[in-house]
């Protein structure tokens, strides 16, 4: 299981694409401002937004290369034929998942904290949410991955499939920088939820793409 993860991971990191999701969240941190205006108090109120919004889709960017080649090469035909259940390779592939773009995203945020107006509090709530809502993110996106692999247009369909599934994660992730606490505990609890229902499905979707 290890070894799978390392691959998730070498093929998150492989041909820039581990500096894909921080240029992506510096793009849009840089470019919001301009959109809403420069006063800084509003800045400030709406960039734990910015923050999650920019997360979200970050984990979406690589979604087709989730599961679909692996389903077309024969990867995981061989991984169940060696004895790995479909549920372990979905958790393997959610774990490479997310060290592939949480510690840039985490990174992100801190760069980012000046142009949307974050202090000091502010940017540790961020973070600390980051921290507990991407793994769920992940989740979310491997399960999605899985049950779009196949289909023609895939990476537009898992948009629309992922896009409704991950409003909880935003909403309480962005809560989080102005509730503290008590969102911060929603959020985990649906990160949770999230994080054992996602290889669940992903392993069935794949057990199905199989069949």
């Amino acid at each position: 299981m290890i070894a799978l993860t390392l691959r998730e991971v070498r093929r998150a990191w492989s041909g820039g694409g581990l500096l894909l999701p921080v240029a992506f969240f510096l793009l849009v941190a840089t470019l919001f401002p301009f959109a809403v205006g420069p006063d800084a108090a509003l800045l400030a109120r709406i960039g734990g937004g910015v923050a999650w919004a920019a997360a979200l889709l970050a984990a979406l960017l690589p979604i087709e290369r989730l599961i679909a080649p692996d389903l077309d090469s024969g990867v995981v035909d061989q991984l169940v034929a060696r004895g790995w259940s479909d549920t372990t390779i979905a958790l393997a592939k959610t774990i490479g998942h997310w060290l592939g773009f949480a510690p840039a995203m985490l990174l992100a945020a801190a760069l980012s904290a000046a142009l949307l107006g974050m202090d000091g509090r502010t940017l540790l709530l961020v973070e600390a949410g980051l921290l507990i809502g991407t793994p769920g993110l992940a989740a979310l996106a491997v399960a999605t991955a899985a049950l779009v692999a196949g289909l023609r247009g895939g990476g537009a369909v898992a948009g629309l499939v992922m896009l409704p599934l991950a409003l909880p994660l935003v909403i309480f992730g962005a809560g989080a920088v102005q509730g503290g606490a008590g969102a911060l505990k929603l959020l985990g609890a649906t990160s949770l939820l999230l994080c054992v229902g996602g290889p669940i499905v992903a392993g069935a979707a794949l057990r199905i793409g199989r069949s």
